[in-house]
């Protein structure tokens, strides 16, 4: 029982507890989950007993793994897994499966029960997407070989996690071994046209849509949130789950130019549900339960911190990397994720497993997260030490590293554009003319549309959401450009940049030469006046013509 009296003074305390606790973790460099999940924990019954499990709070965190799941599905980009080729899906699924059979005969050999170390085999598969492009982006190395590599393996993560959910939901609906079968051919029939009915919808009911929704910023994010949610409980009713519905529902729209935009835009409202989730995992926790499985616990995190990098390594030399980057890569899969806790909750939720297993799972999640970010915070120096004894994992001629990279730095520039007016595609076209690659982007649906008819992609967003700019290839551009001649804007978006730590150049748009001052001051590189400097390019080439014979 809870010592507070209603559930919104319960929901103010368990903020506040996190905000603190979250304030320590960042502080120790711990990702957040950690913090949450201790929240949990110390507001829960084992320790405060300050709030209780209640239908509120389990509302609140299945939004946020619908949101999640939301989100994989929205940014799931095959492109990346095109580009790095077999060693996506080959590390991906290598990876998962030599973790879930080697981890089924630990857990075995521990005096685990079948389905119970089968749960446990595969939770500890799975690496936290979440965690990994955070801790890269702040690295600065989410567009490095080795950074593009665990994306590509990650997205394979993903989707095996997502068949895995719809194989339990199945599993669970049949009653014996003789009804799985015919259980599993309606699961497949109802997915399929589940499938059919989304893509049709997709191809020719979106685009109107979504031009229409896009006039509104808040009536597209609402829509995208009511599309989840809707297809979460579509899926569940279908025998599929809730997660993959809404994985679904991402999807649909992972094609669409608004997808950049919607997913900066759900991401705050994603980490604050998931906040309740991570709580209620933690107040569940029986901490009388978790002192005896804290030696299963060790083993376990020392499989998943050293046995997951080791098999990367050996499937990336095996297909041409250098050592180095198999370490780098390697390293960002030794921690299990907020989908093994999410497989957990699953399973106890279908009596598959015990609180106690559940408990364990946890236990390894908190081991192997909070000594995995500092492994990868310090990959360099840890990689110096061991460098000299993981040749073994590097092939003498690393033949497939050299072909990609040679391709990545082929020595052209990326700019990102804002605005696609008359202006600002002038200033594209003429660029890509002197071959540079350009992403455009702007806020008018209809233009974003005309750029679809007309075979030059615009992406759907807002330079002055910096949720935004955290979405875009910073790294890789070498020019960040707005034509929108807005002095807020402006200033806006040279400050974001700067925030996000942009190191190249930034050039805005000024009404006149006053206006550029300012902004030149405010931190731009370039500020382009477009009546001004046409009359300069005017005044230019009349004067060119001044000495030559007038045309009769």
């Amino acid at each position: 029982m809870s010592h507070l009296p209603d559930i919104f003074t319960q929901v103010a305390v368990l903020l506040f507890l996190a905000a603190c606790v979250g304030a320590l973790g960042i502080r120790m460099k711990q990702p957040l989950i950690v913090a949450y999940i201790a929240v949990g924990i110390i507001a829960g019954p084992s320790v405060l007993s300050l709030v209780s499990v209640n239908d509120q709070v389990d509302l609140l965190s299945k939004l946020g793994i619908t949101l999640l799941l939301f989100i994989v599905g929205l940014k799931l980009d095959l492109h990346i897994i095109r580009t790095m080729g077999p060693v996506a899906l080959a590390t991906g699924l290598g990876q998962v499966i030599f973790t879930s059979v080697v981890g089924y005969f630990i857990a075995v050999s521990l005096g685990m029960p079948p389905i119970s170390a089968l749960y446990v085999a595969v939770a500890l598969t799975f690496s936290s997407t979440i965690i990994i492009v955070k801790l890269l982006s702040d690295k600065k190395e989410v567009d490095s070989l080795h950074g593009r590599i665990a994306l590509g393996f990650l997205i394979v993560q993903d989707l095996v996690v997502v068949f895995v959910m719809i194989g339990l939901n199945t599993l669970s609906s049949s009653t014996d071994q003789s009804s799985a079968f015919l259980t599993t051919l309606a699961v497949l029939a109802k997915g399929l046209g589940f499938l059919v009915i989304i893509v049709l919808i997709a191809r020719y009911v979106f685009p109107r849509l979504l031009r229409l929704m896009s006039q509104s910023k808040e009536l597209l994010v609402m829509f995208a949130i009511a599309w989840a949610v809707m297809l979460a409980m579509l899926g569940d009713s279908l025998g599929f789950s809730k997660e993959v519905g809404a994985f679904v529902a991402g999807v649909s729209l992972a094609s669409t130019p608004y997808r950049d935009a919607l997913g900066a835009r759900l991401v705050s409202l994603r980490d604050f549900l998931l906040v309740f989730f991570f709580i209620d995992l933690g107040a569940r926790l029986d901490l009388s339960l978790l002192g005896s499985q804290v030696g299963d616990a060790v083993i376990f995190s020392l499989f998943v911190l050293i046995g997951n990098p080791l098999i990367v390594m050996v499937i990336m030399g095996f297909l041409g990397y250098r050592k180095r980057t198999g370490f780098l890569a390697g390293l960002t899969v030794a921690q299990i994720s907020e989908f093994s806790l999410i497989l957990a909750a699953l399973g106890l939720s279908l009596g598959h497993i015990s609180a106690e297993t559940m408990g364990l799972i946890t236990l390894v999640g908190l081991i192997t997260i909070s000594a995995s970010t500092y492994m990868i915070i310090f990959s360099y120096p840890l990689y110096e030490r061991l460098a000299p004894w993981l040749g073994i994992f590097e092939r003498n001629n690393p033949f497939r590293e050299v072909s990609q990279v040679d391709v990545a730095d082929d020595g052209v520039e990326d700019i990102i554009l804002f605005g696609s007016g008359r202006y600002g595609a002038g200033i594209a076209s003429t660029l890509r003319q002197q071959g540079c690659r350009v992403s455009i982007i702007d806020y008018n649906p209809e233009l974003v549309h005309k750029g679809d008819q007309m075979g030059f992609p615009i992406i759907y967003g807002d330079a002055e959401d910096p949720e935004f700019l955290t979405s875009l290839p910073l790294a890789s551009a070498s020019w960040v450009v707005s034509t929108v001649r807005d002095e807020h804007v402006s200033r806006a978006l040279v400050h974001a940049l700067r925030d996000n730590n942009y190191t190249g150049r930034i050039a805005v748009t000024a009404h006149d030469p006053i206006e550029a001052k300012r902004l030149s001051s405010a931190g731009a590189d370039l500020v382009l006046v477009p009546f001004a400097d046409a009359a300069v390019e005017a005044a230019a080439r009349i004067l060119e013509k001044t000495d030559q014979p007038a045309v009769r």
